[in-house]
């Protein structure tokens, strides 16, 4: 059994070296400027525009990265093992273990996703730098590449230029696309989305130009070290729950979004596109599962018309809007809303 134990640990160490106001919207709109259809200024909303588009024809065969297979499999075998150690962890452990997995939720959700992918917000020097070294706990790739991936995500959403685009079946949107050599698609127009912002936004280029250091730190170190020198866990348990557990689960919550919110679900607010609100996704991605809202209005703060229900990061954002750190959050006015659920929507929302 200790052979096994020290196997595995060592397997996986190798793997993971390598790898508040409650309601708040926009200023007032005239009535006259207000329509169904409210322009993004990043050009990620453009429905009609995706709707007409259709696949490359040039779709060549998929070349697996056979690195990135092994990689996975061995991460999610350990994650399995690391179940049955949960009832041998302190509850101190399981507590701190769920703390990682918020704190790295939000540097997705909250961090890479709302703020940097779609500008939904604005957050202060100190706010920035939380949630990218947030983003760090996550290790999902910086902020940079995140983001970059995701506006192709929305600017070619279920193209052969998304990255992982859903119509390639589930297990490509989820997580196949990370084993596979990207589409000469991804990789032409990602070329063309306009990433200044990103570029010149110091957090984002330190933390690019820091993060497999950061990620060594804060997504390996510190959570493996806390529970044992704190409360005095075994660091055998204590890497495998905190720091195996927890990034596999937060990596599946996030490709959650990828894949089940793609194919499962109600459209309420345009029944012409496959994402759809997906209560379990929200549940599990801290509010990210409103995603059929989120195409139709992707420069919404809260990627939801429902306030804080299921929704973790809105709550979170909205605080730091109480203590001064978020500011100017886009929120799309009610009867924009209502009138474009009226057009495109399906009229079966029952949240």
């Amino acid at each position: 059994t200790e052979i096994l134990h020290s196997a595995l640990y060592f397997n996986v160490s190798i793997l993971l070296r390598t790898c508040v106001t409650l309601t708040s919207t926009m200023a007032p709109r005239n009535a006259a400027e207000i329509t169904d259809y409210e322009g993004d200024r990043l050009g990620l909303d453009q429905v009609d525009t995706l709707i007409a588009d259709t696949p490359s024809q040039k779709r060549p065969p998929m070349k697996i990265v056979w690195r990135n297979v092994v990689l996975f499999i061995f991460l999610h075998l350990a994650a399995v093992y690391s179940v049955f150690l949960v009832p041998r962890a302190m509850y101190q452990t399981l507590l701190w273990s769920v703390v990682m997995y918020w704190l790295a939720a939000m540097g997705i959700t909250a961090g890479a996703h709302r703020l940097w992918s779609h500008r939904s917000y604005k957050a202060r020097l100190p706010l920035r730098a939380f949630l990218a070294l947030c983003n760090c706990i996550s290790f999902q790739n910086s902020v940079f590449e995140w983001s970059r991936d995701h506006r192709a995500h929305h600017k070619y959403s279920e193209t052969d230029a998304d990255p992982h685009n859903a119509k390639r079946g589930f297990f490509f949107a989820h997580i196949g696309w990370l084993l596979v050599k990207k589409h000469p698609d991804v990789k032409d127009k990602g070329k063309v989305l306009d990433l200044s912002d990103l570029k010149n936004d110091p957090v984002v280029a330190f933390q690019d130009r820091h993060y497999k250091k950061l990620v060594l730190l804060l997504c390996i170190i510190i959570p493996t070290y806390v529970p044992v020198y704190v409360w005095g866990e075994s660091a055998f348990i204590s890497f495998y729950v905190a720091v195996i557990l927890r990034y596999t689960l937060v990596l599946n919550a996030t490709w959650l979004v990828n894949s089940a919110a793609h194919m499962w679900g109600q459209r309420p607010y345009d029944e012409r596109i496959n994402p759809s609100e997906n209560m379990g996704v929200s549940f599990c991605a801290t509010g990210e599962g409103f995603h059929n809202y989120h195409h139709v209005f992707p420069h919404d703060y809260s990627t939801s018309e429902y306030g804080w229900h299921l929704n973790l990061t809105t709550i979170f954002i909205d605080t730091m809007h109480f203590l001064g750190q978020a500011y100017d959050r886009r929120k799309i006015p009610m009867d924009v809303v209502m009138k474009r659920k009226l057009r495109t929507g399906s009229g079966a929302a029952n949240h």
